[in-house]
């Protein structure tokens, strides 16, 4: 059955997600000779666990997803044994901590749809920045008109909430309003592995992982990579039919307390051919402001 893995099953995922990262590393990136022929890519097991400093036994429970008792220190040593980045460091851990959670009764996480106070007037603020609210699963949850008007395709044909990872996977516009498409999608599933080992008990993650597998090969490849990576800050580009295409530098910023959502505010560079087709688009915005609440089934059409 696809779906995320539930609390029973993160071993699995922990599993998975060592053997990606051990299979991506030769002998030669870590000064070891080949070795001769391999039965798996990269390195073996007992080569890991030789440069993590822990006995090849420790190691393989470790990567079977027996994780009871295991301290930060063997972690970062695997971490470090295995070239992981600061975001895959902090999956193997949130990981990790999930399994530690799964014997405890607890109710499933839920996520916040409901913006605290003071967020929607800074958003409505920024008159010439686009700006999004965004769940951990990706459901837009507020925005700014100019926003609104940047993300108009991911509404047009949404049903209630509009979900950007949906759009990405399950609509045909999608890689014409995402010119580098391959790369936000890697990106979206990078986001949602992490999310997923954050809130492991959200019924909204598993639902959403569960539907994007069941009706797309592209995100099952994707998710079976278990790539995970930081996405605050970077440049984002956007092709709208009334403007052509921008290229947007896009900022993350936690919202505190509110349950996961992030607020992703979008500039373009001043005196760029970007610059001028967001003005273009404020101008539109500003004579027709109304931006429907994107919770309300009247945000689709």
């Amino acid at each position: 059955m696809f779906g995320y893995p539930l609390l029973m099953d993160i071993a699995k995922d922990i599993r998975d997600f060592l053997m990606t990262r051990r299979a991506r590393i030769t002998p030669e990136q870590v000064g070891l000779p080949p070795g001769g022929r391999r039965r798996v890519p990269g390195l073996r097991r007992e080569e890991v666990a030789k440069m993590a400093g822990v006995s090849i036994d420790y190691y393989t429970q470790i990567e079977r997803g027996n994780v009871a008792g295991v301290s930060d220190e063997v972690l970062h040593a695997v971490a470090r044994a295995l070239q992981l980045g600061e975001a895959e460091e902090k999956h193997l851990f949130d990981l990790v901590r999930a399994t530690t959670r799964a014997g405890r009764t607890r109710a499933p996480r839920r996520t916040a749809r409901t913006i605290p106070e003071g967020v929607q007037a800074l958003l409505d603020s920024m008159v010439t920045a686009p700006a999004i609210v965004l769940t951990g699963p990706f459901d837009i949850v507020a925005t700014n008109a100019l926003g609104r008007a940047l993300y108009a395709p991911v509404f047009a044909r949404a049903k209630g909430i509009p979900n950007v990872a949906r759009f990405m996977f399950f609509d045909t516009a999608a890689d014409q309003f995402f010119p580098d498409w391959a790369k936000e999608a890697d990106d979206v599933v990078s986001l949602l592995h992490a999310e997923a080992a954050r809130a492991p008990d959200s019924a909204a993650i598993t639902r959403l992982v569960g539907e994007l597998e069941r009706r797309s090969e592209q995100f099952r490849a994707r998710w079976a990579a278990h790539n995970v990576k930081a996405h605050r800050h970077g440049i984002k580009r956007f092709r709208l039919s009334e403007v052509g295409e921008l290229s947007l530098t896009y900022n993350v910023l936690d919202i505190t307390g509110a349950g996961g959502l992030s607020l992703i505010g979008h500039s373009a560079q001043p005196g760029s051919r970007s610059d001028d087709a967001l003005r273009l688009l404020a101008s539109w915005t500003a004579a027709d402001p109304y931006v429907p609440d994107p919770r309300s089934d009247n945000a689709s059409t």
